[in-house]
């Protein structure tokens, strides 16, 4: 790419040779044009052939023929560096243009060297040739040492700390670390923010006005370039996107670049940049190559928009590879800011919204591969970064509620916390407390603060949004109905079992007598009442209702949709904790065997059925069918979902109760422990989850006959929950009384 100093190590090439004695003869060639070049060449001509100075093309081709010694004739050593090919066609020879008849490469020969220097990445160039030299950005510690060399130079001596950031600042580009010094010298001011001396506040450094996007790149540059470099950082590729535009499919270059140039910088996945969003994108903003344009822009099919990657990484303003399927396309930062400074206002609206369109296009419903979510979920945080305005105007977009929920999904849940906590104060500040997106962001705050621990939180949280949203909304209204649900599911989780009841039969009962008995929301709210049933000890009467469900659906939305296969699935549950355990493994197998047929492998219900299976087999008296079950469900989960997924970590629970019941007490508890340590890395010290594998793991350490380390997890267990959900809460309670059991039991006071 630009910038790399690819034309300083050519120079330093040719002077090392030349100082050497290894040259009769060394000709530099600019060749940004097929005319630069035959200008050149006719010099040589003229100078070492006696050509005649007024016809350059015969002067260029008598030169070239004099590379080429006659018999007889001393050879002559020789180096012709050809400087920065803008395009390999200049010098290839063509039947179609008079002036091009001719090709312009130098003849290979035993007693001269081609040096040539480009951006671009064309096949052509490699041809007989040497493979290419790629060059590459400084290395961290190359870029520290040039940033304290240059500014040691002029008595500057800054942090190590600083420079080592200021270098990740600018990518360590040798050409914007070489401007950047320079700009630092002559304006005198700090590499990074330091306290005034007489002023309250900071000074103004280089890193806060890079970061500043009011601050273009052009206004960086140093009034004098140097090193004697011609160009300035913010034009250094001006003239690659200009080829790369006339590159075909024609026109396509620069709109997607302007797209890349919001998102992440360090990989985008293609199809997010081939989407259906990108080709609306790539067609409205295609730029004008013939001075009577349609006036309908045409359609962009996806096949070009692979082109126009591939044109784009043709001239190195991008690198388009497949060797990371989900980061493809990768832009240097500062191509990126360059290319960000030349949108207008109205641009950077409309391309950010595009872009966040793209993305969440690109976001598949069901995240089987977590490798990918992570990706998209960096280039979100990238986009709000680049473009933070254009993303809550007119509304709230899409993505960023995508974006907190993958978080939470993949189990980060304090992180998932704290995007929603950010996304609830924006949407109040830009939008106003009563906007529909401001109550969707409170009402994903509220529900992540339950998962992440706080279930009495969670539930006032959500009293208090149905009273708004009743307010705004009416009760009638779906996101209010949904409110009530979720408030009666956290009274149930925060031990409030008699209110979530009152509230469940009340939601049903309104569903019921408005909706009737087959409407979705009723269906839902029937599921909800049946599972507190569940949860509150009423087995018998769960099992008719989640039956009656079964029946519903069946007749509504048929056997294979996924809300009867859930109903299913809940029916058999129950149907066992109320003793059936022969009928649960039953239907837990037909129920396997129809979600393999209509969802595939890889569906959460799927797993969720053979889940099932598994746990019923146990209960049904084969622990060891169960433990090799959930280990080959592990195996299946981990590679699908990823290793830190919240399911997995419920598999490799169960998968560790059951060999434990197979007899390993010792390989169970050493499986809860590594469990342990995971859960306390992802999901945090106060999640749920956490808290019940800790009392797992003490139960088994006891089960293995390591009763001190049994007492020591029940005790840290204990505090965790004192602290984390307080001295009453159920999960204290039981950890206080475990502790108890287990210092008893060995006879401790």
């Amino acid at each position: 790419m630009g910038g790399v100093g690819k034309t300083q190590l050519a120079a330093d090439y040719a002077h090392t040779a030349w100082g050497n004695g290894g040259l009769d003869v060394l000709v530099w060639v600019t060749a940004t044009s097929r005319p630069s070049v035959v200008a050149s060449y006719a010099q040589a001509g003229v100078e070492l052939c006696g050509a005649d100075p007024k016809d350059p093309d015969r002067a260029a081709r008598a030169f070239l023929a004099w590379l080429t010694p006659k018999a007889g004739q001393t050879p002559c050593r020789w180096l012709i560096v050809l400087d920065d090919i803008a395009d390999p066609g200049d010098l290839n020879a063509t039947s179609e243009d008079p002036d091009s008849r001719h090709s312009l490469w130098p003849p290979a020969s035993p007693h001269g060297r081609t040096l040539a220097t480009t951006r671009r990445r064309d096949a052509a160039l490699t041809r007989n040739a040497r493979p290419p030299i790629k060059v590459g950005l400084f290395t961290p510690d190359e870029a520290a040492t040039y940033l304290t060399t240059s500014l040691a130079a002029h008595s500057r001596n800054e942090p190590a700390d600083y420079l080592a950031t200021l270098a990740r600042d600018l990518g360590r580009l040798p050409l914007a670390l070489s401007q950047a010094t320079a700009y630092i010298i002559d304006a005198a001011i700090p590499v990074d923010c330091v306290p005034c001396p007489h002023d309250e506040g900071e000074c103004p450094s280089y890193r806060a006005l890079l970061a500043d996007r009011v601050t273009a790149l052009v206004d960086l540059a140093p009034d004098v370039l140097p090193d004697e470099q011609g160009v300035a950082l913010a034009a250094a590729w001006s003239l690659s996107i200009e080829r790369a535009d006339r590159l075909r499919p024609v026109g396509l270059a620069r709109p997607m670049l302007q797209l890349a140039a919001l998102l992440d910088a360090n990989g985008i996945p293609q199809d997010v940049l081939t989407g259906e969003a990108a080709r609306g994108h790539l067609a409205a903003h295609r730029i004008a190559t013939s001075p009577c344009p349609a006036e309908e822009p045409a359609l962009v099919s996806r096949q070009d928009t692979v082109r126009a990657l591939r044109a784009l990484d043709r001239l190195s303003l991008i690198a388009h590879t497949s060797d990371t399927p989900h980061k493809t396309v990768r832009v240097h930062q500062l191509i990126q800011r360059a290319t960000r400074d030349t949108l207008t206002p109205d641009q950077r609206v409309h391309h950010a919204r595009t872009a966040a369109d793209a993305l969440r296009a690109a976001w598949p419903e069901t995240e089987h591969d977590s490798t990918l979510a992570q990706v998209l979920r960096a280039n979100t945080d990238a986009l709000t970064r680049h473009a933070e305005d254009a993303l809550w105007y007119p509304d709230a977009h899409a993505v960023l509620f995508r974006a907190g929920e993958s978080l939470g999904r993949s189990g980060q849940v304090a992180d998932a916390v704290s995007h929603a906590l950010y996304l609830a104060e924006t949407a109040r500040q830009r939008l106003g407390p009563d906007h529909p997106d401001a109550l969707i962001a409170r009402n994903n705050l509220a529900y992540w603060r339950g998962e992440a621990g706080d279930p009495a939180g969670a539930a006032d949280a959500f009293a208090d949004l149905l009273s708004d949203r009743t307010r705004i909304l009416g009760w009638s209204h779906p996101h209010t109905l949904d409110t009530v649900v979720n408030l009666s599911h956290w009274q149930a989780r925060a031990g409030h079992t008699r209110s979530a009841g009152l509230s469940f039969f009340a939601f049903y009962g309104v569903c019921l007598d408005k909706l009737g008995p087959e409407h979705p929301r009723t269906r839902s709210a029937l599921s909800h009442l049946a599972t507190w049933l569940d949860e509150s000890g009423n087995l018998a009467g769960a099992a008719d209702m989640f039956a009656e469900l079964v029946e519903i659906c069946l007749r509504t939305v048929g056997p294979d949709d996924l809300e009867t296969l859930s109903a299913r699935k809940n029916l058999a549950r129950v149907r066992g904790e109320a003793g059936d355990t022969a009928g649960a493994v039953g239907a837990f197998a037909e129920l396997l065997t129809d979600c393999l047929r209509t969802l595939g492998l890889g569906h959460p219900e799927t797993f969720q059925a053979r889940d099932g299976l598994a746990r019923w087999r146990g209960k049904a008296g084969d622990a060891v069918g169960a433990a090799d079950a959930f280990a080959d469900l592990l195996a299946d989960h981990t590679r699908i979902m990823g290793p830190d997924h919240p399911v997995t970590f419920s598999i490799r629970n169960n998968l560790a109760y059951w060999r434990g019941e197979a007899g390993d007490a010792v390989g169970a508890a050493d499986a809860l422990a590594e469990l342990l340590t995971d859960c306390l890395r992802v999901l945090g010290a106060g999640h749920s989850f956490t808290l019940a594998v800790f009392g797992n793991l003490c139960s088994w350490h006891w089960a293995a006959g390591k009763g001190a380390e049994a007492i020591a997890t029940c005790a840290a267990f204990f505090e965790d929950c004192r602290r984390a959900l307080g001295p009453e809460h159920r999960h204290t309670l039981t950890a206080r009384h475990d502790l108890d059991h287990y210092r008893g039991l060995a006879g401790a006071d």
